[in-house]
């Protein structure tokens, strides 16, 4: 029997159909001029607002903003080409920030070139040995807990550009050594600097609650420009510290090779790996429950690793899938990966044609970009949650919080998912028992053996318009995905939905999250939901993450969830 007739007999599907790029089926079901239209509408905005993120990502990472415009517009373009996701937006990422700015410091810039094409390689081995879907194991309160690390980091990094500071000495990497080097150039403050880069973050904020629909990071930094420029401000602009930004495209180079940087550069290339598998397959679950599509975490992981691979070809650093960006994108109206690959286009028009603009940039407008990025990095809702929620999820998220600021990103993610995993096995534990005299085939008893019996109604529970589903089992965040991809099948016919929880002993965060989700999607769609049969313990913790009435109404069985079913 062949491979792929095994794989079909399996289920799983052949490796043409799982590693074929979403841009094939969307021009497969047919792909005219308003498609096109709406593409071209989409890809224009989302380059408007990748265009000074990706300089402001760059030049904090310690590269040169055209590097990171090099990384959107190759990586970008590679990435939705070639990926799984139907709204992907690749390029650079705040995430990375920390681990590329400490890479380029230990082993300069080539070494972080060859960093990235070596994550690039590892990134396509993975989706080509289908590891994607193990990246969902990893537990919600790590993923929340990292993220609001690196916001802090960032933010951090960004205290020197917003005041304008004068450093005696080169800027530390650590938290903890940047503070007091920090504190000691306070004196040197520049009020030119903070003045732009408060107006930049209040320009931000504010153009958001106007009207959402306007580029407002694009209008700030112009707008900061115009001013510096016009009233000949003294504040350090891309053009005062890089020269301003090339006005053609480099040509392919690999980066130096040899054995002892290969080796120098492994763990680098790891943490790029495991950061750039979380942060993109993340980023296209986002837009999956924005759009309810569905992507392919294997095809995407492969589009990832070329996309790195190329981007490093051309100067560029880290890429990865951006969760912003690819809002954006699905806000914006796009139908399909063309609106990814546009995207790119209108970056690279931006370099051949308006590069020189760029040289009056002030940094700390820049600086105000990237403060903003960090506040909406941070999920603060769910991180206060967390805390609430139980004592176990809140010793994953600090600790996986902590050491992302103090030590280590790839050493908290470990640490996060080890002391998640752990957590898991105490829970499950504490629920499992032993139940005597039980034999190994059950005896049959009479009808009336359990006490009084109702009699069968078939009309009773075939309800059409009314959708039951039962969860058996520990409900925790090895399951979460694979759970909530059943529940999100339900479409508007029906009116109700019901989930049986009677034979769940455990839910933990990721899977009262999934459920959130779940409810808050169906609200949106007048489809009530009920969760029937749930233990006292499960109810706890679903309520701890926003499960309450209205949103949902528990009810004791079935049963009796059915009936309020009918009477809605």
């Amino acid at each position: 029997m062949t491979t792929e007739s095994t794989a079909q007999k399996s289920g799983q599907p052949s490796f043409i159909p799982q590693f074929t790029p979403k841009l094939v089926t969307v021009l497969k079901d047919g792909y005219s001029l308003s498609h096109l239209r709406a593409d071209a509408i989409a890809g224009l905005t989302v380059a408007v607002v990748a265009l000074p993120l990706s300089m402001a990502i760059a030049i904090a990472s310690g590269a040169t903003p055209a590097q990171g415009l090099y990384t959107a517009i190759v990586g970008g373009f590679l990435v939705s080409l070639l990926g799984g996701s139907r709204f992907q937006i690749g390029g650079p990422a705040g995430a990375f920030i920390v681990l590329v700015a400490a890479t380029a410091h230990t082993h300069g810039m080539e070494g972080l070139l060859l960093a990235t094409m070596m994550s690039g390689a590892m990134l396509m081995l993975a989706g080509f040995f289908r590891l994607g879907t193990y990246v969902k194991f990893v537990p919600y309160p790590v993923t929340v807990g990292f993220t609001a690390g690196i916001a802090v980091i960032i933010f951090a990094s960004q205290i020197k550009d917003i005041f304008g500071l004068s450093l005696s000495m080169p800027e530390p990497g650590p938290l903890l050594e940047k503070l007091p080097v920090l504190v000691e150039a306070l004196p040197s403050a520049s009020p030119a600097s903070m003045v732009l880069a408060g107006a930049t973050i209040l320009a931000i904020q504010g153009l958001k609650r106007l009207n959402p629909h306007l580029p407002g990071m694009l209008i700030a930094v112009a707008s900061a420009a115009i001013i510096a420029a016009v009233a000949g401000l003294p504040v350090e602009t891309i053009g005062s510290k890089f020269g301003g930004i090339p006005t053609s495209f480099p040509m392919p180079h690999l980066p130096g090779f040899s054995m002892e940087k290969v080796q120098a550069v492994f763990p680098s290339a790891v943490a790029f790996t495991l950061l750039g598998a979380i942060e993109s397959l993340l980023s296209a679950v986002v837009a999956d429950g924005m759009t309810g599509r569905r992507h392919r975490s294997n095809c995407e992981l492969v589009a990832q690793g070329v996309a790195n691979m190329g981007s490093a070809l051309f100067g560029g650093i880290c890429v990865t899938g951006t969760i912003a960006r690819t809002a954006t994108n699905v806000r914006a109206g796009a139908h399909g990966p063309v609106a990814g690959m546009l995207h790119a286009v209108f970056l690279l028009g931006f370099i051949l044609v308006a590069a020189p603009l760029a040289a009056f940039i002030p940094l700390a407008s820049l600086a105000g970009v990237l403060a903003v990025v960090a506040w909406n990095m941070v999920e603060k809702p769910a991180f206060a949650t967390l805390l609430r929620a139980s004592r176990g999820d809140a010793l994953v998220l600090l600790a996986t919080f902590g050491l992302t600021i103090f030590r280590d990103l790839t050493e908290a993610i470990i640490v996060g998912f080890a002391l998640g995993s752990v957590l898991f096995i105490h829970r499950m534990s504490q629920i499992t028992k032993v139940e005597t005299a039980v034999p190994f085939v059950a005896e049959d008893r009479a009808d009336d053996d359990e006490g009084a019996r109702q009699p069968y109604d078939e009309k009773r529970m075939n309800v059409p318009d009314i959708v039951i589903y039962r969860i058996s089992g520990a409900f925790f965040f090895g399951a979460a995905a694979s759970v909530g991809s059943v529940l999100d099948r339900i479409n508007d016919q029906h009116k109700a939905l019901i989930i049986d929880f009677s034979a769940v002993p455990f839910a933990d965060a990721t899977a009262a999250n999934v459920i959130e989700l779940l409810a808050h999607k169906a609200q949106k769609r007048n489809i009530a939901v009920f969760l029937a049969g749930a233990a006292p313990e499960v109810r706890r913790e679903l309520s701890h993450h926003g499960l309450r009435p209205p949103h949902v109404r528990y009810e004791a069985s079935i049963e009796s969830a059915v009936a309020h079913a009918k009477q809605n």
